[in-house]
């Protein structure tokens, strides 16, 4: 059970009169600071909390396409530039990007050892 958990079920309990620990104390237990199991114990009692964060499962705004990754490859293939040039040259994604894609797709030279 992670930090974040423990400190709901604390505080639930606490709500419930089940336990007579102080907020100090489940604080002290859960190593969060005091005035944030306070924060928790607002958004439990107005119904606002959530173990999940609200963005899991969901596609990042700025994901690449699988269109533009195989127009990238096939840039890529048709070029004899190096992987810096050609990132200058096809400058709307960053350098982390376009080597991610390529090394993916396996055109990228091994490393010299």
């Amino acid at each position: 059970m992670g930090n974040k958990a423990l400190a709901v079920k604390y505080i639930k309990e606490k709500l419930e009169k089940k336990s007579f620990l102080s907020y100090e104390e489940i604080a002290q237990i859960t190593d969060y600071h005091p005035k944030y199991i306070l924060k928790l114990k607002k958004d439990i009692i107005e119904g606002k909390f959530h173990l999940e964060h609200g963005n899991k499962n969901k596609v990042p705004v700025n994901k690449i396409s699988p269109e533009e990754e195989e127009k990238i490859v096939t840039l890529y293939k048709r070029s004899n530039a190096s992987i810096r040039k050609f990132c200058n040259f096809y400058h709307t994604r960053s350098y982390s990007c376009i080597y991610g894609i390529l090394k993916k797709h396996g055109l990228l030279e091994k490393e010299k050892k």
